[in-house]
């Protein structure tokens, strides 16, 4: 069974009984199909799908970000602005995709050669909770301006979110059979990846299902894109704008419920300025509103599931008994939903538990580094490398230093987030392969070369003569 539960009381909306063989069977056939047409249509032509997207999102706003709301528990704000990404990410790339996938002549003395970009196939998309719209969103612009079709199996608590996604594109005019959303158990998942009709695999999600998903899909030889979790450090240094600083941090951890894999996670500090950006760290984070995320002023909703809180808890008791300060928060409240407050973890060392595993929620770990040396080092202690954020006024260096962090991206006085305009993705066991960007239009595509000799004039007597 698929039960869509609402974190803020914790009680059962609606369940869904999962999709049969026989849906899914039909669904591959009729996406092969599909892509087969869809494919010979030119880049000009297939955009026009992803601007109707954008229109059908935009429409919709306010409905679908109650959704995401009440399923995963996205303050509204927040929720809207993520719906509003979406709509962005598809105009984007109705704007560039031409461009893109443009053929790349090749300088040669002996052809006229080119790179051409053909799309693979089908995609089988694996989506998370945490973003349910914007993550579909921005794999599906790029990979259906390629030519490509997507069949969508969506993480089992959001549902709703996962069927709006299929009303969006019908809305939006997409081509009968060429998507389709699968509701369905993961057991499922490995006989769909071996299907022949799958091209490709894309993944967001933890580190270990996407270990899972890719022992599947390299058995059957099939490319895949994997977008897993992440440590994100957040870097400040002695001459940081450390008010700026510290405002920025608070959003960048707790953004989402702080359940992001590139939210910031371990903030380390130059041990000179540590206290003062404690202290101003602190006073931002007491500022927060927990709450009922349908409010526009609640900063902190619930956690989206409840093994999920009770597993961050576990990972903030652990840190705190191994000595770590607990600062603010660190203790579920009482009453119905899945709230964690914002918590402040200080003074936390490598060996501790918020620094070596993924903190998914609101807890913040403060870590103090002796010079920049250090606190790139304490930042590439981890096996995640996803996104990094490095604080200082001394841009020359910062360069130099954002070089030697391990990370898919580096945010010089800013913070972390995916942008249509460049490419994301991680290295280590954050995963591999990129989305967004010319690079992201460019993973589900054969990229291919096509040589061309010079054309010799046809003969002007017959062999026999």
């Amino acid at each position: 069974m698929i039960t869509s539960i609402n974190p803020a009381t914790g009680a059962e909306v609606v369940h869904f009984e999962p999709h049969n063989d026989a849906v899914i069977e039909s669904a591959l056939q009729a996406a092969a199909a599909a892509q087969r047409s869809w494919r010979q249509e030119s880049v000009s032509e297939r955009v026009k799908l992803l601007t109707a997207m954008a229109r059908v999102l935009r429409s919709g706003k306010a409905r679908y970000a109650a959704l995401v709301t009440e399923e995963m528990g996205k303050p509204i704000v927040e929720s809207e602005g993520e719906i509003e990404k979406c709509a962005w990410n598809c105009d984007f790339y109705a704007d560039h995709a031409s461009n893109y996938l443009a053929d790349e002549p090749v300088a040669s003395n002996a052809s006229e050669s080119s790179v051409v970009f053909d799309p693979l196939g089908v995609v089988l998309a694996i989506m998370p909770w945490n973003y349910p719209f914007w993550q579909f969103f921005r794999f599906a612009a790029p990979a259906f301006a390629a030519g490509n079709g997507a069949i969508l199996k969506h993480a089992n608590n959001v549902p709703r979110c996962a069927m709006a996604i299929a009303e969006i594109m019908e809305q939006a005019g997409c081509p009968r059979g060429l998507f389709a959303t699968l509701l369905i158990e993961p057991s499922k998942v490995a006989s769909i990846i071996a299907d022949e009709r799958i091209a490709a695999v894309t993944l967001t999600g933890s580190t270990e299902v996407g270990a899972i998903v890719a022992a599947q899909a390299g058995k059957a030889l099939k490319k895949q894109v994997l977008e897993l979790g992440g440590s994100d450090p957040f870097i400040v240094l002695a001459d940081a704008d450390l008010k700026e600083a510290a405002a920025i941090a608070v959003k960048a951890r707790y953004i989402n419920v702080g359940q992001s894999c590139v939210n910031a996670k371990r903030f380390i500090i130059e041990e000179s300025i540590a206290d003062e950006f404690v202290g101003l760290f602190c006073a931002e984070v007491a500022n927060l509103k927990l709450g009922d995320p349908n409010n526009r002023d609640t900063n902190i909703g619930p956690m989206a599931r409840e093994n999920l809180r009770d597993g961050l808890h576990r990972q903030v008791e652990m840190t705190v008994a191994a000595g770590a300060t607990l600062r603010l928060g660190g203790k579920p409240p009482e009453g119905q939903g899945y709230y964690y407050p914002p918590t402040v973890l200080d003074h936390v060392t490598r060996s501790m538990t918020a620094f070596r595993e993924e903190t998914f929620g609101p807890v913040a770990a403060i870590i103090r580094a002796k010079d920049a040396d250090e606190a790139i080092e304490l930042a590439n202690d981890t096996e995640f490398g996803l996104g990094a954020a490095l604080w200082t006024r001394d841009l020359e260096s910062a360069r130099k230093l954002a070089r030697r962090i391990d990370a898919g991206a580096v945010f010089i006085n800013g913070m972390v987030a995916s942008d249509p305009r460049y490419p994301f993705g991680g290295i280590k066991r954050s995963g591999y392969g990129r989305e967004l960007g010319v690079y992201g239009i460019r993973e589900f595509v054969n990229i291919k070369t096509v040589w061309v000799g010079p054309a010799k004039a046809p003969p002007t007597t017959s062999p026999r003569e």
